[in-house]
């Protein structure tokens, strides 16, 4: 049964927003970090942003800086991904996580289906 489902994604014009929301069943968010990765056609996986479990802070991808901004919900067992000025390069499959992450190591323990963003006039 699936343990990760995101919603939210959508085709939106460039410069407009989103919102991804990820809801966890079976497994409580609390005791992992907790992020957003996306893949688009011909590229490799990419980090996008996730939440420190330890130190409660945000990581985000430089090519995301200042437009997107990750947010969770303890009491509903959920995360968000808030995406502004959306560029077409932001076009890929999102995938919520839960896992370790740091910048020089992914370990990957819960993963999502995915949810299509297209960024297109």
């Amino acid at each position: 049964q699936l343990q990760l489902v995101e919603s939210g994604g959508g085709l939106v014009q460039p410069g407009g927003s989103l919102r991804l929301s990820c809801s966890a069943s079976k497994f409580t968010l609390d005791f992992y970090d907790i992020g957003w990765f996306r893949q688009a056609p011909g590229k490799e996986r990419e980090g996008v942003s996730w939440l420190s479990v330890v130190s409660g802070g945000a990581y985000y991808a430089e090519s995301v800086k200042g437009r997107f901004a990750i947010s969770r919900d303890n009491t509903k067992n959920m995360v968000y991904l808030q995406m502004n000025t959306l560029k077409p390069e932001d076009t890929a499959v999102y995938h919520c996580a839960a896992g370790e992450f740091s910048e020089t190591a992914i370990k990957i323990t819960y993963w999502g289906q995915g949810s299509q963003v297209t960024v297109s006039s």
